[in-house]
């Protein structure tokens, strides 16, 4: 992958955000700041269709068994316990 070198001028406040991410250690450079924003934008702008092919799937799994689907609570309750462990792992460090 090639690196081409851009000069961009931003609003004050943006660039201060900016320059703030990259202080607190969110990111290690502007330009990868940049770089995810965009990432970002390529995600969300993702149309409909790619989103469909995405999702149908799973949908058309479940409309042929029910019974296989996880209830919200379960799958609420493990994304829980899985956040309070990887909380208290990144505490540990």
């Amino acid at each position: 992958m090639g690196l081409t070198s851009l000069t961009i001028t931003l609003p004050d406040d943006m660039a201060r955000a900016l320059k703030d991410r990259v202080a607190s250690g969110e990111y290690a450079s502007e330009s990868e700041a940049i770089c995810d924003g965009l990432r970002q934008l390529d995600i969300f702008d993702l149309d409909d269709s790619t989103l469909l092919a995405a999702v149908k799937p799973a949908y058309d799994a479940y409309l042929a068994d029910p019974d296989r689907a996880i209830p919200a609570e379960e799958v609420f309750d493990g994304m829980a316990v899985r956040y309070r462990a990887r909380k208290q792992h990144q505490s540990s460090k």
